[in-house]
């Protein structure tokens, strides 16, 4: 007797663990790569799988041994090279979730929400049909949920190729949750246009947050997609270090024409990370951290530190400066932590409590000595002082690390070969 096709619904194997013959944990499944024929059903050809590091890596379904609901086994034999999406290849999860289609039989319109893929009794894997949710017309994205859905077969409907702009406001409300590093993880694994489509309906910050966190070469190409107008108010949200990274590795020219289009006091932030020689406290340094007076209080310090749009690095300390206030300040005086804010009360003043002896850095100082100074003393964040003793910034520790990993770090790629992996996976 033949064996019975198995069907198994891709939203479903999202996030399953993948493992080896053994039962040692491979990794966990986050898309699957089909091929696309024309009017026929695509074909599944692999699945992309997280190993331990963030990477993620291909896998041919001619190494998948078992798929269902539950768990993914394999041979256990991976290539560790990063997944690149080629030619006629579509993912699952990054082309066709959300997509809008239209419904051959009644012209209505509606967007995928899910995908069934049958096994052949080949042991091919193709994608058989669309959970659809059809659109209530004129009533928008809202009603998509409480719309009538459909079980359809592939050759019953066509994929709306004119929709990228509405499947991707569907993706964004459907991810609009996601950490600004989870999400800069995601879109590297669209395809280009649809990476661009993503860009073109983010928020001006939510697009900075998500740019702060992919490699150089992915932050210069959407920037690069953008009209100027654009590019420079993305660039004036994102923190001035961050945007003067970026700005670096630009023409001169496109960077100049983007500084002008800027807000003056953002530009002139910019512009002093910019004067500074690379691999210096000065050029990875935020010129913007918490200071305040010695006469201010430590209740004035904790409203200070609470804003929401502080990271935790540059919250976990208060610089203690004569007026100005804006760097470059008056003469340093010293820097208040965090801690011993919540150790003291808040009517007491913070020059009272400051702590003298723990000497900033000068933004001419090599990278090696901030990393030894933040190491030596277990510091977030540290001040920077230029050569009259002024505040200038103060180095945190996540653009210390920034600068000192590998320049490819968020990629995760070290071209391994193929290699038997298993162990536990957090």
């Amino acid at each position: 007797m033949s064996p019975i096709p198995t069907r198994v619904f891709v939203a479903r194997l999202l996030g399953l663990d993948v493992f080896d013959p053994l039962g040692d944990r491979v990794g966990r499944l986050r898309d699957v790569v089909v091929i696309a024929r024309g009017q026929r059903a695509p074909q599944a050809v692999g699945i992309v799988v997280e190993v331990p590091g963030k990477r993620r890596v291909f896998v041919p379904m001619t190494r998948v041994t078992s798929m269902d609901q539950f768990q993914v086994i394999t041979t256990g034999l991976v290539n560790l090279r990063r997944f690149e999406q080629r030619g006629a290849e579509m993912l699952v999860l990054g082309d066709l979730f959300d997509h809008r289609v239209s419904i051959l039989d009644d012209g209505s319109q509606g967007i995928v929400e899910d995908v069934a893929m049958d096994q052949q009794r080949n042991g091919d894997w193709l994608v058989s049909k669309l959970f659809v949710r059809k659109e209530l017309p004129g009533r928008g994205l809202r009603t998509l949920r409480r719309g009538e859905t459909l079980l359809v077969e592939w050759d019953e409907v066509r994929l709306d190729t004119r929709a990228g702009t509405r499947a991707a406001t569907h993706f964004l409300a459907s991810h609009e949750d996601l950490r600004p590093a989870d999400f800069a993880d995601a879109i590297q694994e669209m395809s280009d246009r649809r990476r661009f489509e993503v860009v073109a309906e983010l928020q001006d910050e939510r697009l900075a947050d998500v740019l702060q966190e992919l490699p150089e070469d992915d932050q210069v190409e959407i920037l690069s997609s953008l009209d100027n107008e654009r590019a420079a108010d993305v660039l004036e949200e994102m923190d001035p270090d961050d945007a003067a990274d970026l700005l670096a590795d630009l023409p001169a020219d496109k960077a100049e024409e983007l500084l002008q289009l800027m807000e003056p006091d953002e530009a002139d932030d910019v512009r002093r990370l910019l004067q500074y020689d690379e691999g210096t406290a000065g050029s990875i340094m935020t010129p913007v951290p918490v200071v305040l007076p010695p006469e201010a209080t430590v209740a004035d310090a904790l409203a200070h530190v609470r804003r929401e749009e502080l990271s935790p690095a540059l919250a976990s300390a208060v610089f203690i400066c004569r007026p100005p206030l804006e760097t470059p300040t008056g003469r340093y005086l010293g820097t208040v932590h965090i801690q011993q804010l919540l150790r003291s009360a808040p009517p007491e003043q913070l020059g009272s409590i400051v702590d003298k002896g723990l000497e900033p850095v000068s933004d001419l100082a090599p990278l090696n000595d901030v990393a030894h100074s933040m190491a030596q003393y277990n510091l977030n964040s540290l001040a920077v002082v230029n050569a009259d003793g002024r505040l200038v910034g103060a180095v945190t520790v996540d653009d210390l690390l920034d600068h000192l990993l590998p320049d490819d770090w968020r990629a995760h790629d070290d071209g391994a070969p193929l290699k038997k992996v298993g162990g536990s996976f957090g």
